[in-house]
């Protein structure tokens, strides 16, 4: 089993983690209603992706 032969320095482990970030998800208009939608995503204000309706918001509405 391989053992480190030298001890790790603690700013060379906070250096390592200090690379873990979260990033912002990508947003993007909508081309039917212009809200801002994650990519790649059905719009959840008005259903549509790619100006294809996939979703029918009034479809429970009767």
């Amino acid at each position: 089993m391989a053992v480190p032969k030298h001890k790790t320095s603690k700013q060379r482990t906070h250096t390592r983690g200090s690379q873990w970030k979260l990033a912002a998800p990508t947003l993007v208009e909508c081309k039917n209603c212009h809200q801002l939608v994650q990519l790649h995503r059905v719009c959840p204000n008005c259903g549509f992706y790619d100006t294809e309706l996939k979703i029918d918001k009034n479809q429970g509405n009767d």
